[in-house]
């Protein structure tokens, strides 16, 4: 019946679908096709004819239909009306609202599932709320793949509003080992762009440590790609695996006449932002996140690709002596590298959520991470357990047990970072990762000496540990 239904050139009366979806590339399509596969009778609009024809093929005998007419695509939608845009965040996001303008009504809901900037989500849904229109912000994770068979989805926003599509959402949603979907309606206001936006820096700071592990492995050890590959396959599957080692170990064995293709790959890594607003907005807070700040630094290294080979020819060697075998120590220095990594996206999610007044549990955002989502991996399981245990845990790395295991382990990761020194190899987020353990379990760090300096040269002020209240010296003054 859908099939000969749907395939019809003119509408004689609205076709009365579940859930509209307008950006019908790769992520939005197939995340439509998922809710299709769900139950959910779906709608797409985008304005090129090729990708609404591909919807229609893809989507054959489901409750599938594709629009090229926006008027067309919003009065086929059941109302109260589900709409949600997966479209390039920034000015991409303002045209669509502005093009519905005049076609949704009071009651209506519009979900941005793109790579919104949070302010920009607080802008749009304070903007559409004076008109009775829901609208929230939902940060989707897991790729194409993802979209498809089950992301991680993460809300924020009105909860009336978020109530009316739980169902389809949890439907779609990948599945946690305990079957919980991993999806949910995390906090208030931009709650949801703003925990995808870390989620992104979190995933920034592993990508680069596991870069740095392969750098040493390759260049350091001169192990060729199928071997590393091969190691790489091995901690994927172990204590602190997860998706981005397991896609590691097949990008390195991937064969392209018969050659590793990501040997012929140009060593300049691309951004599109999201990195970027995390270092931002944690220094705006503040928080400290070096893992992650290291590895937007070093994405915009690698961009300089014509000045470093450049540097190159002038610079002596950097190489000092050969790296030991450290491969066991590689792996817990990955380890302790995503621990660090992870402690320091939560813990400025803590951070942002008091500030903001997101209402945010730490616990839930562990928990959507389990399945689905870029950065899941074997440690979330745990770490959703910390936090649940104890909710007001300031930091990961303050947990008995997580601090006892980095302690413990601290010297592998000091081994590699030693290695790669004396090989010449920059091993920036790894080091960062290092420095942040040990200066956050350090009593007493050298800012005395700096709020003495500000005084000196800006009469600043400064506190005292024998005495209460604020101080100025004429410093060099007896």
């Amino acid at each position: 019946m859908w099939s000969r239904l749907l395939g019809r050139a003119r509408y004689d009366r609205p076709m009365e679908f579940d859930f509209g979806m307008i950006g019908l590339g790769t992520m939005g399509r197939n995340l439509l096709l998922n809710l299709a596969d769900h139950g959910a009778s779906v709608a797409g609009y985008n304005p090129s004819a090729a990708k609404v024809e591909l919807l229609k093929q893809e989507g054959a005998g489901k409750p599938v239909e594709g629009f090229l007419d926006m008027k067309l695509f919003v009065a086929s939608l059941r109302k109260p009306r589900a709409i949600m845009l997966l479209v390039p965040a920034g000015a991409a996001v303002d045209d669509v609202l502005s093009k519905l303008d005049g076609l949704i009504e009071p009651g209506d809901l519009v979900i941005d599932g793109g790579n919104s900037y949070f302010k920009d989500t607080d802008r749009r849904f304070k903007a559409l709320q004076e008109k009775g229109i829901g609208f929230f912000g939902m940060g989707v994770s897991g790729g194409e793949e993802g979209a498809r068979h089950g992301p991680s989805m993460m809300a924020g926003g009105p909860s009336d509003f978020y109530e009316r599509v739980q169902p389809l959402l949890e439907a779609a949603a990948a599945k946690a080992p305990d079957g919980t979907p991993c999806v949910k309606l995390l906090g208030a206001g931009a709650s949801g762009h703003y925990v995808k936006m870390v989620h992104n820096g979190i995933e920034y700071g592993m990508m680069q440590q596991i870069a740095e592990v392969y750098d040493i492995l390759h260049r350091g050890l001169g192990w060729d790609s199928d071997r590393i590959a091969d190691q790489f396959g091995e901690w994927s599957r172990g204590a602190f695996g997860g998706f981005l080692l397991e896609i590691t170990a097949t990008v390195l064995h991937h064969k392209e006449d018969g050659k590793n293709l990501v040997d012929s790959v140009q060593d300049a890594a691309k951004q599109k932002g999201t990195g970027k607003w995390t270092s931002q907005e944690a220094m705006d807070l503040p928080v400290p996140i070096p893992t992650i700040d290291a590895a937007v630094s070093a994405r915009d290294l690698s961009s300089l690709k014509d000045e470093r080979i450049r540097a190159s020819q002038v610079f002596p060697a950097f190489v000092t002596a050969a790296p030991p075998p450290v491969v066991d120590q590689l792996g817990t220095a990955l380890h302790l590298g995503f621990l660090a990594t992870y402690a320091q996206g939560l813990e400025m999610l803590r951070v942002a959520s008091n500030t903001y007044h997101y209402g945010l549990s730490i616990a839930e955002v562990a928990s959507v991470w389990r399945a689905g989502c870029i950065i899941r991996s074997a440690l979330l399981p745990e770490i959703t357990r910390v936090f649940t245990n104890d909710p007001g845990l300031t930091n990961l790395l303050a947990d008995p047990k997580v601090a006892v295991f980095a302690a413990e382990n601290l010297g592998g990761l000091r081994t590699v970072l030693a290695a790669a020194a004396a090989a010449g190899i920059p091993a920036p987020s790894l080091a960062a990762s290092y420095n942040y353990i040990i200066g956050y379990a350090t009593p007493r760090l050298p800012a005395n000496l700096i709020q003495a300096q500000r005084d000196f040269f800006g009469a600043h002020t400064y506190e005292r540990v024998d005495k209460a209240g604020a101080f100025h010296t004429k410093w060099g003054q007896e």
